[in-house]
């Protein structure tokens, strides 16, 4: 198939396809024409490198997983390196949640201590905190 079909049924542009292929993902076929020719397997590279990139992974971090299907595996998560790159980017999520779980306490915390203030300035509710009131009676 030639580069706008494999787009189209990949979902993504012919510029992604050309810059996958100068990275290296993608191999650069081509026919006696010029033009550049792929087949199934390419589709699947791709596909594997889009799931990858909807997880969060960057493209460098898809490469073993292309690397994996390029050398006959079924899945691209089948070799070595496809686990270990699994194994870091679970690290990095744990951390994220980590960070947002404390990003949240204080947000609510914040919340919380707004909302304490919000009702104390409430007709019927306690007496502002002035220092200068303090002063003047």
């Amino acid at each position: 198939m030639r580069i706008g079909e494999l787009a189209e049924r990949a979902g993504t542009t012919t510029r992604t396809l050309r810059y996958y292929e100068s990275r290296g993902l993608l191999p650069a076929r081509r026919a006696g024409n010029g033009y550049r020719t792929y087949d199934e397997g390419d589709l699947r590279l791709i596909e594997q490198i889009r799931t990858l990139q909807d997880f969060g992974f960057d493209l460098e971090e898809t490469r073993p997983f292309v690397d994996c299907l390029r050398a006959g595996h079924p899945a691209g998560d089948a070799c070595p390196a496809s686990l270990a790159v699994y194994r870091r980017k679970l690290g990095e999520l744990d951390a994220l949640i980590d960070q947002l779980k404390a990003v949240r306490a204080e947000v609510g915390a914040q919340l919380t201590r707004a909302e304490l203030e919000a009702s104390a300035d409430l007709p019927g509710g306690p007496e502002p905190r002035c220092e200068l009131n303090r002063d003047a009676s």
